[in-house]
């Protein structure tokens, strides 16, 4: 990608999905400085691009050039505490400080502004697609920010994937938590539906071959039921806990907007219910077998299980 080639960005965040999205940066030709708090995944990337210490070390210095920070991190309260610790004093005027995390919108905003106090700019871009979408680029990337500042970082976004502008600072994390929480609603339905029909006595497969070219079907019967799901692989790259994170994030936003959330608020249950059961390390995937094993607690208030 020529048009980037003379472009430096700071990346600090290189889990399993910063290090596949710093390698394409530096295949298009980007010069990339990168952090990580834990020395294997600095130590993994120091062939491919500059691994630096701190956090406020990535900061490019490139006179007028474009300047990027990327923060590829679990939650606002990392992103706070990166900042805090020595990142947001390095920032220098014309940055574009991007997160591409999930996040929560109303801290994204609160952070514009401190960002904004150093003559930079702050940026939400969540990203869609895991780890496979992470390597071969093709990553869905919701971008909120000043229109100006979002059209100048679209050409280096584009390296990683089909960025989309969705409106001001914080619409990104905003629409990512909603559409994580569609997501998850979907696998949910989706997985009872098909255990239903599968112990009624249906082949999974050929389920999902018909639901597919009908009505019913979605990413969960597309994607993860015969990627991660039939093969019992449940390996996405996509944690549980962190979904269950993102559609509480998505539950308060509908909550503080006055939205109805009766079936948001089920569903966040029932996902805690499964993050609980399944414990940390767990792929969202694996909420079927959470499903499978009957462990939800899906019943009345005399504890007889619900119809």
């Amino acid at each position: 990608m020529p048009e980037q080639a003379g472009s430096a960005v700071g990346f600090v965040g290189l889990g399993r999905m910063g290090d596949p999205m710093v390698r394409r940066l530096a295949a298009a030709g980007v010069v990339v400085r990168a952090h990580d708090v834990a020395a294997a995944p600095r130590k993994a990337l120091a062939d491919v691009v500059t691994v630096v210490d701190k956090p406020a070390e990535v900061v490019p210095d490139v006179g007028g050039d474009l300047s990027v920070v990327v923060l590829m991190l679990p939650d606002s309260k990392v992103v706070e505490a990166v900042l805090t610790d020595g990142l947001l004093d390095a920032l220098v005027p014309g940055t574009l400080l991007v997160d591409m995390g999930s996040s929560e919108p109303l801290r994204t905003r609160a952070l514009a502004e401190r960002v904004a106090a150093r003559g930079a700019t702050m940026i939400d871009a969540p990203v869609s697609g895991g780890v496979s979408g992470a390597t071969a680029g093709t990553l869905t990337i919701m971008v909120g920010g000043p229109d100006d500042e979002v059209a100048a970082l679209t050409p280096l976004l584009a390296v990683l994937g089909r960025p989309r502008h969705v409106g001001p600072v914080g619409a990104g994390h905003a629409l990512k938590a909603l559409n994580n929480l569609m997501s998850a609603a979907h696998l949910l339905a989706s997985s009872e539906a098909l255990l239903a029909g599968e112990r009624f006595g249906l082949d999974p497969s050929v389920m999902l071959e018909a639901v597919n070219g009908s009505s019913g079907r979605s990413g969960s019967t597309e994607n993860k039921w015969p990627t991660f799901v039939l093969p019992e692989t449940y390996d996405s790259g996509f944690a549980l806990a962190l979904m269950v994170k993102d559609i509480r994030i998505a539950l308060g936003l509908a909550e503080a907007t006055g939205a109805p959330t009766a079936h948001m608020a089920r569903t966040v249950e029932l996902w805690a219910e499964a993050a609980g059961a399944l414990g940390p390390d767990a792929d969202h995937t694996e909420i079927v077998r959470w499903l499978r094993a009957g462990e939800s607690t899906d019943r009345d208030p005399e504890g007889n299980r619900r119809r």
